[in-house]
Formats: structure tokens, sequence, C-alpha cells
């Protein structure tokens, strides 16, 4: 397996922090935007998609803040996937900031994903 480069997407999301959070961190609100369901068990959650499935660690997360995940495939390597609420000390303005890794020619397909997720985000939140 060829090594995953790390890259950052930022988007600006109109939600408080705490509702942000909750989309980003817990089962309920991850099945609400990122997967069809997610389930959690040991601190692994498990994501469904129509007829697959993928399951990562939860590696960190904090109140309003971020959470942090790590694919059960990603396992031994430095690869993990972020989500960190920033929020702008001048304007206030929320924005959310996407950290993943891919190989280097499935960088620009996976960011246009992470693209298509957030805006499904938008959406769900009323953003």
């Amino acid at each position: 397996m060829a090594e995953k480069e790390k890259y950052e997407r930022e988007y600006t999301i109109r939600s408080s922090p705490n509702v942000l959070y909750n989309f980003i961190a817990t089962p309920s609100g991850l099945s609400e935007w990122f997967s069809d369901n997610v389930t959690i068990k040991n601190d692994v959650y498990t994501f469904h998609w129509d007829d697959s499935q993928e399951q990562a660690h939860l590696l960190g997360r904090k109140d309003k803040e971020y959470a942090r995940f790590r694919w059960l495939e990603d396992e031994g390597t430095n690869a993990y996937f972020e989500m960190r609420i920033k929020i702008d000390s001048l304007t206030k303005d929320v924005a959310l900031i996407v950290t993943d890794y891919a190989e280097a020619d499935e960088i620009e397909e996976s960011a246009m994903l992470w693209d298509s997720q957030i805006e499904e985000l938008k959406h769900v939140i009323g953003s």
C-alpha cells in the first residue's frame, strides 16, 4: 500500500459549535449526513452505507472542538480523519476543518467526497 498524504479542507458552517459538535461526534449526528447509519461499541464506530460498512476507532474528541477517527484498515499507520470546529475570534464565524489522509493520486477525489458530504451536513443543519 502506498503511503497516504495528509490534506485539509475548511468549510464555513452557519451553526453553533454545540449543534455542529453533535453532528460530527455522535452516532446519531453522523447518521444524519455522513453515512446511512452509525453504531458504536467500545469506541469503534461502524459506518453503514447501502450494502457496505467500514469501522473506525475513535482516537479522541473534545466537546465543542473536534472528533478524530482512524479507519481500522489504517491501523499501524499515521493516517486518521478529523473534524475540528474553529471559531474566528473577530467575526465569530464557525468553520469546520477536515483533516484526512489519502494516496497522492486519490487526494482530489477524496476531497471532492468531503465537499459533497459537507454540503449534505450544511443542508441537514440548515446552514
